[in-house]
């Protein structure tokens, strides 16, 4: 590992170490907080021998030394341009295009790609023109091998893992990063352990991770439970662990910034609204707009969103009671299970993501996630119902005034529609809400349902069925 050209920061006591200095868990010996990935060449501005509270810097690089690391913006963006039309495998992969971002590799030959990213940004014309917006996108991260955000992440942090020699990689998972941990650790020729929360997640997610030869413990405990027993076991095996708290997942699930930036020719949108689960996704775009800002290759940053469910809001919560200053856990709630997480490990940084761009963090019911689900559906685009939450989450901000029609504003959508395709079949048939939660929003619902019709093997049954709706759509 090339620690000359990183480190890891302590983001609770600023206290920076090594990379190979981080322990199983990820988190500060001194004050149990989340270490995140920095590189010092590139800001010789700040104090790299400090380190907060005298923590072992023996190693690091040292004030005064010549900037040489610093990436050059103009060369970059030529170089990462030049690399789309490359043939070799590593420039395939919309995480490593951007590898001079990412010196966190002794070789980079040791990195393990799907060719994860360059994942699409699409117009929503039938959303901009409901909501008055002209320029709204949606991001679709669901569109990476796996099928999720989580690919970005894994690609960088299962690569270090297998750089330094781990046999075994696990994680605690709704869902998607099992799926991403399992695909790239079969990939990487190594053995990985999910740990999931019994009856808790959504089969076709626990369907790729069996696939892809995870050996798969079913915990009767929520995802917050899972994580309290994982941390155990990698403690006490050699282990490498892949949740979020790991800081070189954030170092890949930063580059969606970069695409997005590089698409809207190194200008930045308005506005970037995120689904809020363990909160690590919000913070490492934000890192990733950050850092770009930093080296000059874009002018600002824009606002950062969180959305979160009602049911499973604790973010929402915090920065309403104490503006972010401490979170109290919840029982989470939601049928949106890539974001049924009631202790997020990474609420610290999201909060900073949020306060730092002026963004905004508010929750969306069950009724408004399944709306804007099939509002998605409706401009052919699928998603999961964790992704949704940006869009029912961008309504309502347009409601109150806090985004103006002249804005930019770009969705992220963080997986597939097909990662739970029994959500989108129950909404459809009107049996995935309950009455007192349909009830509110009813002829919403009931202009998107697109329930499956029974009709006669005949051309005149098929006929009339068609009228018949046609004739209720004009109505509505």
């Amino acid at each position: 590992m090339n620690d000359n050209l990183h480190q890891l920061r302590c983001f609770g006591c600023g206290v920076r170490i090594r990379g190979d200095q981080a322990g199983s868990i990820f988190r500060c010996k001194d004050c149990g907080d989340l270490f995140e990935v920095e590189y010092p060449g590139w800001d010789l501005s700040r104090d790299l021998a400090g380190g907060g509270k005298g923590g072992p810097n023996s190693g690091l690089p040292k004030p005064g030394l010549p900037n040489t690391d610093r990436p050059n913006a103009g060369a970059l963006k030529w170089l990462w341009r030049e690399r789309r039309a490359s043939g070799e495998l590593l420039d395939h992969s919309g995480v490593w295009r951007f590898r001079e971002m990412l010196p966190i590799l002794e070789s980079f030959g040791h990195a393990v790609t799907l060719r994860e990213g360059n994942t699409p940004l699409y117009h929503l014309p039938r959303a901009a023109k409901a909501l008055g917006i002209d320029q709204l996108f949606a991001k679709h991260q669901g569109m990476n091998p796996t099928g999720s955000f989580k690919d970005t992440g894994m690609t960088t942090a299962l690569s270090v893992a297998k750089e330094r020699g781990f046999e075994w990689v696990a994680c605690a998972s709704t869902g998607n990063t099992s799926a991403a941990m399992a695909a790239y650790a079969a990939r990487a020729g190594l053995r990985s352990l999910v740990v999931i929360p019994e009856g808790k997640i959504a089969w076709g997610k626990l369907a790729q991770a069996m696939d892809y030869g995870a050996v798969t413990c079913q915990l009767n405990a929520d995802f917050d439970g899972c994580v309290r027993v994982l941390t155990k076991v990698v403690k006490e095996a050699h282990i490498y662990l892949l949740n979020s708290v790991n800081p070189y997942r954030l170092e890949g699930q930063k580059t969606p910034a970069f695409e997005i930036a590089e698409a809207f020719d190194w200008n930045v949108p308005d506005h970037l609204i995120v689904p809020g689960g363990n909160l690590a996704n919000s913070s490492a775009l934000a890192k990733g707009f950050r850092e770009m800002r930093e080296l000059g290759l874009v002018a600002r940053m824009p606002r950062i969103s969180v959305i979160q469910a009602e049911g499973a809001n604790p973010l929402v919560r915090s920065l309403a009671s104490n503006g972010g200053t401490k979170l109290e856990p919840v029982e989470a709630h939601t049928r949106a299970t890539a974001i049924r997480i009631g202790n997020p490990a990474s609420w610290r940084k999201a909060a900073r993501a949020i306060q730092e761009t002026g963004g905004w963090c508010l929750d969306v019911s069950e009724a408004e996630i399944a709306i804007a689900k099939a509002e998605l559906g409706a401009e052919g685009l699928g998603c999961e119902p964790a992704s949704a939450v940006t869009l029912a989450g961008l309504k309502k901000l347009r409601a109150q005034g806090a985004v103006n029609p002249e804005e930019t504003v770009v969705l992220v959508l963080t997986g597939h529609t097909l990662k739970d395709a029994d959500y989108t079949i129950d909404f459809h048939r009107g049996t995935l809400l309950k009455p007192d939660e349909a009830e509110p929003l009813l002829p919403e619902i009931d202009v998107l349902r697109r329930d499956a019709i029974e009709v006669e093997a005949t051309p005149d049954a098929v006929l009339k069925a068609l009228k018949g709706i046609q004739d209720r759509w004009e109505q509505q």
